[in-house]
């Protein structure tokens, strides 16, 4: 346990000392204009290179490659934690957090009321892609369907299956498995 108070301690002073953040990036990915058209893209950047995250949400990073700025998959790249600031903490979410600071950053994003509901771990038709995963995390799974302008989605978690079309929960239902 004192281990644990210590790196979180050397963690936190770390953190203080940079003012910049960059990741590097775990796989290839590519760089999207908009991240609600995802065929926006703009340049894939290679497996190990550096970008500059400017911002975050649960699903993507906004970066800074090669004088192009744009979307990335959060899951395509770690975030250097010997980089990031204080005045940083949207782009740093630590799924290991005490709940009061999960709550905290989900009030700052979307007020007290719908904050409250996600904390909670629910879902509700009509609710963003977004507010999805920072109620239930990333899903097991995703099946995707471009069909013209609309992009249809299967978000798979363990034993439900939820319905998103163009980035906004539909319906839902249990899976057997």
């Amino acid at each position: 346990m004192k281990k644990l108070l210590f790196s979180l301690f050397l963690a936190a002073f770390c953190l203080s000392l940079s003012s910049q953040t960059t990741a590097t990036m775990t796989s290839a990915s590519r760089l999207f204009e908009d991240k609600n058209n995802l065929t926006s893209v703009i340049v894939v950047i290679p497996k190990d290179s550096k970008v500059e995250v400017i911002d975050a949400d649960s699903a993507y990073l906004k970066v800074w490659f090669e004088g192009d700025e744009g979307f990335i998959f959060r899951h395509h790249a770690v975030i250097d934690q010997t980089q990031t600031t204080p005045q940083q903490t949207n782009v740093q979410i630590n799924d290991n957090q005490q709940r009061t600071t999960r709550f905290s950053y989900l009030e700052n994003k979307y007020g007290n009321s719908i904050a409250a509901r996600l904390d909670e771990r629910k879902i509700w038709r009509g609710m963003s892609a977004e507010m999805v995963r920072d109620s239930w995390g990333t899903p097991d799974k995703i099946d995707r369907e471009i069909s013209g302008n609309t992009l249809k989605e299967e978000w798979i978690y363990r034993n439900t299956l939820l319905y998103l079309e163009n980035n906004t929960l539909r319906d839902w239902r249990q899976v057997r498995r």
